[in-house]
C-alpha cells in the first residue's frame, strides 16, 4: 500500500513541514507529493510506504569500514522492541511512560511548541509519548517494521503531532538546526561508527537546543556480558538470572523482545562518560547532565531539574561513579544518558 503525505486517519501533514525536509542525497530541498517525496536537486524520488516516507540512504564507506546498517535493520525486523501490548489507549501509554522517572521528567520539563526528533526510535513509544503535549515529533528509524507498529498507534488514537519516517542517522532527511531537542536513547551503540552518528545528528539541533544520547556503558554492561556468555554456553537456560525476566507481570511477548534485544543483537559497543565529553568538545556542544550523575554522593532526584547545568566532575569522580554501575547496571541493561546543549550563540553545522 502507498498512502499520500497526509493520511485520512489523522497522521502528521509532510506537507505543512516540507521546509524541514532535505534531501539525504545531496541536502537539497525536497518537494512533499502525493505518493512520494522528491528531491529538487538531485531529482531522487523516495516512496511514501504505508504513510511513511522512505527517505532511507545507504551509507557510502570505503571497503575498509564494517557497515552493520543491514545486520542491525534485518534483526529488528524480525523482533521490533518494543511492542504495544500494555497499551491498549493513549491513557495507558502515558500511564506507564510516567510511571518511569526518566519519562516523567522529560514529559514534565519540555515545552509545548517544541520540534524534537528522534533518531532511532524503534517502535516509538517515546515519540508518540512526548506528541500528546502539543509538541511537533518525528521518530526516525532504519526498520519500516519498528516504524509501522508505532505509526498504527498513533493513527488508532488520532495522534496527528508525530510523523514517522525511515531515516539513516548517517545521512539526516532533516535540514541543520531544525529540532529544539534530538534525542538517540541505545542506539548509537548498534551502528559501526557511534561519534560519525553522534556528530552527524547533533548537527540537526538548534543554537540554544539539546541533544540527548543514552549509551551501553563500560562497565555497566559487564553483568548483562557475563549473563549472554552463560546463556550461551547453557542453550538459553537461567534466563532468571535476569530480573527484567523474573517479572511476573511482563508478557511473554515483551520478555522475549527484551532477551533478544540484551542478548541476541548482532552488534553493540560501550562506552563511558568521559569518552562522550570528548564527542562534545569535538562537535561544540556544552555538558548538562548525565544520568547516573557524574559526581560521587550526587543522586539523580525525583525532581531532578534535566536542564539545569551542572559540572561533569573529574576524570577520578566519574570513574568512581561508573565503577558503581557494574551493579546498579545489572538491572538495567547498563544504560547511562548524557545531556548537552548547543550554545544559543553557535550556529548548527551546515549541510
Amino acid at each position: 500500500m502507498v498512502a499520500g503525505p497526509r493520511d485520512p486517519k489523522g497522521a502528521m501533514d509532510f506537507r505543512a513541514r516540507s521546509e524541514l525536509f532535505a534531501c539525504p542525497r545531496c541536502s537539497a530541498s525536497i518537494a512533499v507529493e502525493d505518493a512520494a517525496f522528491r528531491c529538487l536537486g538531485c531529482g531522487h524520488a523516495y516512496p511514501i510506504e504505508d504513510g511513511i516516507p522512505a527517505l532511507f540512504c545507504p551509507n557510502e564507506w570505503g571497503e575498509g569500514k564494517d557497515d552493520v546498517t543491514d545486520r542491525v535493520r534485518s534483526f529488528y525486523e524480525e523482533t521490533p522492541f518494543p511492542n504495544y501490548d500494555d497499551f491498549d489507549s493513549v491513557a495507558s501509554l502515558a500511564a506507564k511512560a510516567r510511571g518511569g522517572r526518566f519519562a516523567r521528567l522529560l514529559d514534565e520539563q519540555l515545552p509545548p511548541n517544541i520540534r524534537i526528533i528522534e533518531c532511532g526510535s524503534g517502535t516509538a513509544q517515546l515519540s508518540n509519548f512526548l506528541s500528546l503535549a502539543n509538541r511537533t515529533v518525528f521518530a526516525t528509524d532504519l526498520c519500516m517494521n519498528s516504524l509501522r507498529i508505532g505509526r498504527d498507534f498513533a493513527e488508532r488514537h488520532g495522534l496527528d503531532r508525530v510523523g514517522f519516517v525511515q531515516m539513516n542517522l548517517f545521512r539526516p532527511a532533516f535540514r541543520p538546526g531544525s529540532f529544539h531537542l534530538v534525542v538517540s536513547n541505545g542506539v548509537l551503540h548498534h551502528t559501526s561508527d557511534p561519534f560519525g552518528a553522534f556528530r552527524s545528528i547533533s548537527g540537526l539541533v538548534k543554537p540554544g537546543g539539546y541533544v540527548l544520547v543514552g549509551l551501553y556503558h563500560r562497565y555497566g554492561r559487564l553483568v548483562t556480558d557475563a549473563r549472554r556468555v552463560l546463556f550461551r554456553l547453557s542453550g538459553d537456560r537461567f534466563q532468571w538470572l535476569d530480573p527484567n525476566l523474573r517479572r511476573e507481570s511482563t508478557s511473554a511477548a515483551k520478555k522475549r523482545a527484551w532477551f533478544a534485544d540484551q542478548y541476541q543483537h548482532p552488534h553493540e559497543s560501550k562506552h563511558t562518560i568521559g569518552e562522550v565529553l570528548g564527542w562534545l568538545d569535538a562537535v561544540g556542544l556544552r555538558f548538562v547532565k548525565s544520568i547516573p550523575i557524574s559526581r560521587p554522593f550526587r543522586t539523580f532526584a525525583d525532581d531532578e531539574r534535566l536542564f539545569a547545568p551542572e559540572p561533569p566532575g573529574n576524570a577520578l569522580e566519574r570513574t568512581l561513579v561508573e565503577l558503581g554501575m557494574i551493579t546498579s547496571g545489572s538491572r538495567e541493561g547498563g544504560f547511562f544518558i548524557v545531556i548537552a546543549q548547543r550554545p544559543p550563540e553557535t550556529p548548527a553545522p551546515s549541510a
